[in-house]
């Protein structure tokens, strides 16, 4: 079940999604909300295997991967952004500038550490309902988002830069954990970019789940313990 296919079932109901491209947006959202309405559904603005049944999409695959969940809107989001760099120099990527504006932050420069924007965009451009922590630019804000929960793919994960009780951290969504003790999370500013990094699991502070989605049963995925490892995220 991809988000492509949920827009198509969606108009095909009658509830206009918006542009049939396989982007979460906010139409998207409110048609779901409206479809689960109509329906006598719980209105989270999420298609869980419910309102997947109700819109005639199929299950998702016994085998599939836990990381292309549709359900997992904020998550698939930060997917579509990966390879979305800051701006070279004193410019700044009007795309990052963008994100901000559209939350009504005071944000400057992307020059300023982008990790809890670019979280707050993707959380808030497809979950409207789900409130943001006070200080979304703030990475240790982001320990009062949601509720807790084990790591699982789409958790937001809260770690600690500098000193474990300093005020440095950095956000990010899980993707995957290795054997070797990394978790492989993908989040902005990493490398000045949106990309997939391992940080060392001894320095998560929490992982948090949206309040308003119910909590995944998915567990930890394991995956291949390559790529780079990030010591301070900038």
């Amino acid at each position: 079940m991809t988000v492509f296919e949920i827009q198509k079932a969606l108009a095909s109901k009658g509830f206009d999604p918006g542009n049939i491209d396989g982007v979460w947006g906010r139409r998207t959202a409110q048609a779901v909300r409206s479809f689960q309405a109509v329906r006598g559904l719980q209105v989270d603005g999420v298609v869980g295997p419910v309102t997947a049944a109700a819109l005639n999409l199929p299950p998702a695959a016994a085998k599939a991967d836990t990381a292309d969940d549709a359900a997992l809107v904020w998550f698939q989001e930060a997917r579509r952004l990966k390879g979305l760099r800051e701006g070279p120099g004193d410019a700044d990527n009007p795309d990052l500038m963008r994100m901000a504006q559209d939350l009504k932050l005071d944000y400057r420069s992307d020059d300023i550490p982008w990790c809890g924007l670019f979280a707050a965009h993707c959380i808030g451009a497809t979950l409207t309902t789900e409130p943001l922590p006070a200080n979304p630019l703030s990475a240790r804000g982001w320990r009062r988002f949601g509720g807790p929960c084990t790591p699982r793919p789409g958790a937001v994960m809260v770690f600690w830069r500098g000193r474990r009780d300093g005020w440095q951290g950095h956000v990010a969504f899980y993707v995957g954990e290795d054997d070797q003790g990394f978790f492989h999370v993908l989040g902005g500013n990493q490398s000045d970019a949106v990309t997939v990094t391992r940080i060392n699991r001894t320095r998560l502070l929490e992982a948090r789940w949206p309040a308003t989605v119910a909590l995944s049963a998915a567990g930890p995925r394991l995956v291949k313990a390559d790529g780079q490892v990030s010591a301070g995220e900038q």
